[in-house]
């Protein structure tokens, strides 16, 4: 698919560029420099033409230039730019982005020389043009060798169509596309767990950076897989912290989209330490997933770094399950992202997890089980009376979803509940998956 990366130095609206071309709002969008770190990729399609966009990280070469991150340790850096010159290598197409209000800068003179370097096909496009005086002044970035400005304002969508143009011109008509089955993988926990390790081990690759600075990872990046003919969409998220925690307005909206992107997936590995343990906050992340009806299976980190022994996997699961016991339909994994240990068995765990959170009960077979299992707890507890229940029927999948008709409005207890997803979990599987039991009320003929 053709490709197209947009580069700049910092806070010069890559990020709101690349919402518009993909109509999306998944990059994070702030006035702080230095927000995108990773390559952050995108299918867009206008005019029935398919084409992908890759969001860089500020390049400054000049790293004393305007836009610097004065906060940001120069490693982080040096890897942001690397992971900027892997998309240049890997696009088609290059759009330089500068800023138009803030003019031509030394910081973009030494970036367009880089560009002609590495002899990349690029379009210069100024961004940050709402007036015509703005639009007049943008006549100095001819300086850059230039034959024809795209002046653009990517936050009020002006100019975009003209630049889209030039860009349908250099894509192929897309042919209809195959319907791909593919399945989508949120990598979720605090801080430092190692999610970004984790990604790059599946990849095979260094796909996202990885500091031993928490909370690296700011954007969630999509990845495809694919590993032994399935597709998988893998989603790296910010590391969530406690709300009192969060500094800053880029760490508050990572914190945000790593949620929103969370529910985009079908199954959730949530990383935790094995050093440090599982704790009430890695809980309260394990509980969104849960909330949001999402499979999930529990991926214990850095095992590489464990004193162990045969019992040690036993007794720490024991120990971990004790912390989140509404999460004991999930799968607990130990690996090392740094060795590679076990990582691959986890894809073997989220096809299962996927494959369950699609099945059906025919409402045949489900309403035989409980009568089977359900009417003689109900009369053994003198329930039956109170809570008469008619038929049950599956509603929904992913997750599945059952409802149990009654004739009264008494709730159903939650005891009953419980007694009805383990003897559906029992009976069915639905491996690493919740399960939704709702009780919906049947009128009375008259």
């Amino acid at each position: 698919m053709y490709r197209v990366a947009i580069v700049g130095r910092p806070n010069v609206g890559k990020s709101t560029l690349f919402n518009k071309l993909t109509r999306s709002r998944k990059a994070i969008v702030g006035d702080q420099p230095g927000i995108t770190r990773d390559r952050n990729l995108a299918e867009a399609e206008w005019d029935g033409k398919r084409f992908s966009i890759v969001d860089t990280g500020g390049i400054l070469p000049d790293e004393s230039g305007p836009g610097a991150d004065p906060d940001a340790p120069e490693r982080m850096l040096d890897l942001t730019l690397e992971q900027a010159e892997v998309a240049l290598q890997d696009s088609d197409l290059i759009l330089f982005l500068v800023d138009g209000r803030q003019g031509l800068t030394p910081a973009d003179r030494s970036l367009n020389s880089f560009l002609r370097e590495s002899n990349r096909e690029f379009l210069l496009v100024v961004n940050k043009i709402d007036t015509a005086r703005i639009e007049d002044e943008a006549a100095e970035f001819y300086q850059l060798g230039v034959d024809r400005l795209f002046c653009v304002s990517a936050e009020h969508s002006l100019g975009l169509d003209e630049l889209l143009e030039e860009i349908l011109s250099r894509v192929e008509e897309s042919p209809e596309a195959e319907s791909r089955e593919e399945i989508r993988v949120a990598i979720i926990g605090r801080p430092n767990m190692g999610k970004s390790s984790l990604l790059n081990q599946l990849l095979g690759e260094e796909r996202v950076i990885v500091t031993e600075t928490p909370g690296t990872t700011r954007d969630a990046v999509d990845s495809a897989l694919t590993y032994r003919d399935r597709h998988y969409r893998l989603i790296d998220t910010a590391g969530i912290r406690r709300k009192g925690k969060t500094k800053g307005m880029a760490e508050k909206l990572s914190v945000v989209m790593a949620r929103r992107n969370m529910e985009r997936a079908d199954v959730v590995l949530l990383v935790i330490d094995a050093v440090e343990g599982a704790t009430k906050l890695d809980a309260t992340v394990g509980g969104y997933a849960h909330e949001a009806g999402k499979s999930l299976i529990i991926v214990v980190n850095k095992w590489d770094l464990v004193d162990r022994d045969s019992y040690t996997a036993i007794k720490l699961e024991k120990e971990y399950r004790s912390r989140m016991r509404f999460l004991d339909f999930a799968p607990m994994v130990f690996v090392s992202a740094l060795t590679g240990q076990r990582v691959f068995k986890l894809l073997d765990f989220v096809d299962r997890a996927y494959d369950a959170r699609r099945k059906r009960v025919s409402t045949g077979e489900l309403n035989r089980l409980l009568q089977k299992e359900l009417q003689p707890l109900l009369e053994s507890t003198g329930s039956s009376r109170k809570t008469p229940v008619m038929y049950a029927s599956q509603t929904s999948v992913s997750p599945p979803t059952f409802v149990i008709f009654t004739r009264t409005r008494r709730k159903l207890h939650f005891s009953l509940e419980r007694f009805v997803i383990n003897r559906l979990r029992q009976a069915y599987g639905f491996f690493a998956t919740p399960i939704r039991v709702r009780q919906r009320i049947r009128p009375r003929k008259r």
